[in-house]
């Protein structure tokens, strides 16, 4: 008996490109003092009143079936705060929940390609994105961007492989790279979009993690609206990563139909954790900033324990919770020197190679650990790359 093509076919029959990390987790599991800057998990918890917001609606009975697009107070609640983020009418009947962001990510491809579409995404990615294009049976194209452009997608990339294609996804501000995409970026890919009649996937997850320019919804765009699917999630947001509460905002009509993927796949997400999220979204912006102050400051150290060398040097450092940083003046690929920086450092961080092949010769380092920890992290990162470049 054999598994389906399409299941043991995800990461494209080939490794995920975390080898680095799972070498990493063994040798802590070990014992070994690794300090971990691999994945985007915030090193401070849930709030404990979301954490008692949850319990008290469990403690209440909101533990049976919930409604399946979402309860109608979270379905509010998030058209709400797009609405006032974007100033795009926004209602409860444009929004769908969903388990977590990737849910979100996998239902909107389901929304608008069938079997054998092509489905574009930008390079580098955020790992799940070609395995979630190739779970409802797409064809994963990559749009690579160049570190010449900060990674920010030029349209004549999108333009040269966009014929006959269904969608693109992008995802602003960017993991892994952190950059976020500038007015002039997004406008060309509207326009792409609109020449090639393609529909948007704009994953948004990290839209309250901006420390240098702003964050634009590709969906306030002219003529985007109807033809956009914006990826929502309160793991970032709220440092509510276990919870996977995420979202899916379209017009309404892909919503009906989503709903009906819903029934017949995840059957929607606990009540009690969906009261939770809609306690923790009527706090309002100041916790979201208090979640991501944390990364805001690593930001500045990260340019501080950069500064008055050129051996690594920092891609703008302008959004979400990582720093991708280039080191090809040590002549080394992204996985050579993560691997050789553990061996020597027992300092964890991701290849640019796991992200797809643009960010080759690069690393990437999530901000999250604690300051004094990650401070003393790239002092020795850069002075580990000192050592490696030759005489």
């Amino acid at each position: 008996m054999e598994l389906s093509h399409r299941i043991t076919y995800l990461t494209g029959g080939g490794s995920d490109g975390w080898d680095v990390f799972y070498r990493a987790r063994q040798m802590k599991a070990a014992g070994d003092p690794v300090l971990e800057l691999t994945i985007g998990e915030h090193d401070i918890r849930t709030h404990p009143d979301i954490l008692g917001a949850m319990h008290r609606a469990a403690m209440d009975g909101h533990t049976g079936y919930a409604m399946v697009p979402g309860t109608g107070a979270l379905r509010a609640s998030v058209a709400a705060r797009i609405a006032a983020r974007t100033g795009v009418p926004t209602t409860a009947a444009n929004i769908m929940i969903t388990p977590g962001g990737q849910a979100a990510l996998f239902a909107s491809h389901h929304a608008v390609c069938d079997e054998g579409d092509t489905a574009l995404y930008i390079d580098p990615y955020y790992a799940t994105y070609p395995g979630t294009i190739r779970g409802v049976g797409a064809v994963p194209v990559p749009v690579v961007t160049r570190a010449a452009d900060h990674f920010q997608p030029q349209a004549s990339a999108i333009d040269a492989v966009a014929k006959g294609a269904k969608s693109l996804l992008i995802n602003t501000p960017n993991n892994p790279t952190g950059v976020v995409y500038s007015h002039d970026t997004l406008t060309a890919i509207a326009d792409v979009c609109q020449a090639h009649d393609l529909w948007l996937i704009s994953d948004e997850v990290y839209d309250t993690q901006v420390w240098d320019g702003t964050h634009i919804s590709p969906r306030t765009l002219p003529d985007m609206g109807d033809r956009t699917l914006v990826v929502g999630s309160m793991s970032k947001s709220h440092a509510m990563t276990g919870s996977r509460v995420g979202w899916v905002c379209g017009p309404e009509h892909v919503i009906e139909s989503l709903i009906n993927l819903a029934t017949h796949t995840t059957y929607g997400v606990p009540g009690y954790i969906q009261d939770a999220a809609t306690y923790a979204l009527g706090r309002g912006d100041p916790l979201e900033a208090e979640v991501a102050a944390p990364f805001a400051r690593r930001r500045a150290l990260t340019l501080r324990a950069l500064d008055g060398q050129n051996i690594v040097r920092a891609v703008p450092v302008q959004g979400a919770m990582y720093a991708m940083l280039d080191i090809r003046a040590t002549g080394m690929t992204g996985e050579a020197f993560s691997n050789a920086l553990l061996d020597a450092e027992m300092i964890a961080t991701m290849p640019g190679e796991s992200f797809g092949k643009a960010a080759a010769g690069h690393i990437r380092v999530a901000m999250t650990i604690n300051d004094d920890d990650y401070t003393d992290a790239l002092t020795r990162l850069v002075n580990f790359a000192k050592t490696q470049v030759g005489p």
